[in-house]
């Protein structure tokens, strides 16, 4: 019998795009027959597995290109190709990374993955009938550093990637759909729509997560995430904010308040 941890580990550092998605899937179908050691030892991951062919860039040296032509919309949807690739890795490391949790929390991370999976595939579809692959063009490297600086603490994990580096989708993603309806690219604006619906579930469940880690460390969760945004991102998070659907994702009205205070104060020099 398949033990989780051991596949989850195998999956994330695969290279291939096709067979780790085509895993992820699998295993979302079938981890009701692996066995959970939760004895084994958790192996750091420095860099999980990407196609060979794709370069990482620091963000600063990706070409900004208008929509109006396909490769400017390819460029888009690359990039979000490579976040939702990404996506697929960072939840499978959630479920990989802490143990002695609950089944649920598991079972919640690998649904996330393969549904992150899912939305992969969808965009790859879209760039290889637009004359383009993943990994045709650069992509940011930085998308896995909160993955490095959180995995010692499932905490700061359930903070920061679920309500901070998607939750930011949720305020990104309305404005991109917008731009490319107003090029007609019905094809890209409907694979958007339905990443964005269910990201808001990605972050909610998040959100559910982070509260009960707080609750079981004795932890106000408000003030915690807030010590979490400063020590990690240097207490900044950029506006503006999605309030409808980041109040369906597990934000309150408080702490949405709080971070758009924080976010009209002056930046120090």
């Amino acid at each position: 019998m398949t033990d989780l941890f051991a596949e989850l580990h195998r999956i994330i550092l695969l290279n291939d795009a096709s067979e780790k998605c085509a895993s992820t899937h699998a295993l979302a179908r079938t981890l009701d027959k692996v066995k959970i050691d939760q004895n084994s030892a958790v192996k750091k991951i420095q860099t999980p597995g990407y196609p060979v062919a794709l370069k990482l860039v620091a963000p600063r040296e990706l070409k900004r290109r208008g929509i109006q032509r396909q490769d400017g919309r390819n460029a888009l949807m690359h990039a979000v190709a490579h976040i939702e690739f990404n996506a697929i890795n960072l939840a499978l490391d959630a479920a990989y990374r802490f143990r002695a949790q609950p089944l649920e929390f598991y079972q919640d991370w690998i649904k996330i993955a393969d549904d992150e999976a899912r939305h992969f595939g969808l965009i790859r579809e879209y760039l290889q009938c637009n004359d383009c692959d993943y990994g045709d063009l650069s992509a940011h490297n930085g998308l896995w550093d909160m993955a490095v600086q959180t995995q010692d603490d499932v905490i700061a994990r359930m903070a920061l990637v679920p309500r901070v580096l998607e939750a930011r989708g949720l305020d990104v993603t309305p404005g991109m759909i917008k731009r490319l309806s107003a090029v007609g690219d019905t094809s890209a604006v409907t694979i958007l729509e339905i990443i964005y619906k269910d990201e808001i579930g990605h972050v909610k469940t998040g959100s559910n997560w982070f509260s009960y880690q707080c609750d079981l460390a004795g932890l106000e969760p408000r003030s915690t995430f807030q010590s979490m945004v400063a020590t990690h991102l240097h207490g900044e998070l950029k506006g503006p904010f999605n309030i409808a659907a980041r109040l369906q994702a597990g934000f309150d009205e408080i702490e949405l308040d709080q971070l758009e205070q924080q976010n009209q104060l002056p930046k120090s020099n």
